[in-house]
């Protein structure tokens, strides 16, 4: 419909000025409302902040070994090398056998309460010790079957091997421990005493998961895997205390001397062993060796000055 031209304009006249005067009213009515806010009692401007999210990061993946078996009392962690310990209560257990002459007689032998690492100090745990300058490097940096292992971050969580007994108790004593003695890692390795061994049979626990035969569901042995495994992989062949890899994957130094008739005259209470020798003691077997040698009891030496391959260590506190 067509409207005349001065009713046009008409209303351009009146609308035009009238929108003005609204748009001015609103901009004061802005300008002073916050002051209003201000003076009303309790009253909170709210305030605008931008949020910037963090940048995401790719988490460290956390490496959680088996919890302990029903046997463990308690365990802590470590603050110097993140290790879990595993805490052996004070008592009696049955040390020795009568499978060979330097392992008899069976006897009962008393220990104060002590912590034992859960598993073999592993590649990664030592190379902190190195880079303190607290330990030396390991002789090789290969093992077995592999031209490179330590400081290879594929195997940062495998056992430490071609450490010398002076190296392990290096670090045994940087974080605040030493190497265990005879005694403390054979109760870590069989348990508590059950009754049988006191009578001279021996026979308690000869490995560390009981009477049971050795198989590879329990342990890395008899060149099953031909080199090393990573610790805590056989939660099936742990001790009663909850400790991994007792039996099979690297011999373990201990503290004492080798003498092939200490326990004729062993003390029965928290015994050091000898006082000199030429050999140290290493305990619990490797990947390599068949089941009579990861038994619990059985007792092995070599120079302390050799660096070998089937040689590691765990630290007792």
């Amino acid at each position: 419909m067509d409207k005349a031209p001065w009713k046009v304009a008409a209303f351009v006249a009146v609308i035009v000025p009238l929108m003005g005067c609204i748009a001015t009213i609103v901009a004061a009515l802005i300008g002073v409302l916050p002051e209003i806010i201000r003076s009303t009692p309790g009253a909170q401007i709210p305030t605008l902040t931008a949020t910037v999210s963090p940048t995401p990061t790719a988490a460290e993946p956390t490496r959680v070994l088996p919890t302990p078996l029903p046997g463990n009392r308690s365990s802590r962690v470590s603050d110097v090398d993140g290790m879990t310990l595993l805490y052996v209560p004070a008592g009696e257990f049955t040390m020795g056998s009568n499978e060979f002459a330097d392992e008899q007689p069976p006897h009962q032998v008393y220990l104060d309460a002590f912590y034992i690492d859960q598993t073999e100090v592993t590649n990664a745990l030592y190379a902190q010790c190195v880079k303190a300058n607290a330990c030396q490097a390991p002789l090789s940096t290969g093992s077995r079957s592999r031209s490179s292992y330590y400081g290879n971050p594929q195997f940062d969580h495998y056992p430490v091997a071609n450490a010398a007994w002076n190296d392990a108790r290096a670090y045994c004593q940087w974080v605040g421990g030493d190497l265990p003695t005879e005694a403390q890692w054979e109760k870590a390795a069989r348990g508590p005493s059950t009754g049988s061994g006191s009578t001279g049979s021996g026979a308690d626990r000869l490995y560390p998961w009981g009477n049971q035969a050795p198989d590879v569901s329990r342990l890395n042995f008899n060149w099953n895997v031909g080199d090393t495994t990573e610790v805590g992989k056989y939660p099936a062949g742990a001790s009663f205390y909850g400790a991994l890899d007792m039996a099979g994957n690297v011999w373990e130094w201990v503290r004492d001397w080798y003498d092939a008739t200490y326990y004729a005259g062993l003390s029965s209470r928290n015994p050091a062993g000898p006082t000199s020798g030429d050999y140290r003691v290493f305990r619990g077997g490797a990947w390599s060796n068949v089941a009579s040698y990861v038994r619990a009891s059985f007792r092995n030496w070599n120079d302390p000055g050799n660096r070998l391959d089937g040689i590691g260590f765990r630290c007792a506190r």
